[in-house]
């Protein structure tokens, strides 16, 4: 197996297309419902909530789904 397709990789993959999902959209607009949609799979959309969530990326406020300041403003440095 090489490297590109680690389970690793691919999770890490997934956190970004939530974490780039939630800071191209308005703050409290998506919801976990959402982001499974958009990810195709609840557990692979919950295992990256979690870990972004875990890791202060994201939070969760009731079924909303949310990037925190610190990853807004880390959008904003990588723009």
């Amino acid at each position: 197996m090489h490297d590109h397709d680690s389970p690793e990789r691919e999770d890490f993959r997934i956190q970004n297309g939530v974490l780039s999902l939630l800071l191209h959209e308005p703050p409290g607009l998506l919801t976990m419902r959402d982001v499974v949609a958009e990810i195709g799979s609840e557990i692979a959309a919950m295992d990256a909530v979690r870990a972004l969530s875990n890791i202060g990326l994201l939070r969760r406020e009731g079924e909303s789904v949310l990037p925190t300041r610190a990853a807004i403003h880390f959008r904003k440095l990588s723009a």
